[in-house]
């Protein structure tokens, strides 16, 4: 699977997927201006070109951006190394609607018609959350 940043500057690959998630937590939102459409690649991306900037926006993960253009590029789990990648950097891949994650936390002025599993933020930290 390859895809690029809006300028071109990156390009990003990574093995096949052919399902992704969204979610409508605040700080993806924000970061956004929507829900993230998010593909869960593993550790098993490569960058290519410019190098891509990160914000470490918890403890726990950073996000990173093309320097050039600013195309969100991706959300990486530190402990882990998993980076989840941006739908939209994939532009011929066809994709499916997975599940939605911090359900609790979409606003509600957007609906989708796509009916998927959810979980909450809660139920997102119980699963996924290293125990100490």
């Amino acid at each position: 699977m390859q895809g690029r940043c809006l300028c071109g500057g990156i390009t990003v690959s990574s093995d096949e997927h052919k399902e992704i998630s969204l979610c409508h937590c605040t700080m993806c939102r924000r970061w956004s201006g929507g829900p993230m459409f998010a593909v869960h690649c593993g550790g098993g991306v490569q960058f290519k070109g410019l190098a891509p900037v990160a914000y470490r926006s918890s403890e726990w993960a950073e996000r990173g951006f093309c320097p050039t253009c600013g195309t969100h590029l991706f959300y990486h789990l530190l402990p882990t190394d998993e980076y989840i990648l941006s739908a939209g950097l994939f532009q011929t891949q066809h994709f499916e609607l997975a599940s939605q994650v911090f359900i609790d936390e979409k606003p509600d002025f957007y609906e989708l018609k796509n009916e998927t599993p959810t979980l909450t933020g809660q139920q997102v930290f119980d699963l996924f959350a290293p125990k100490p």
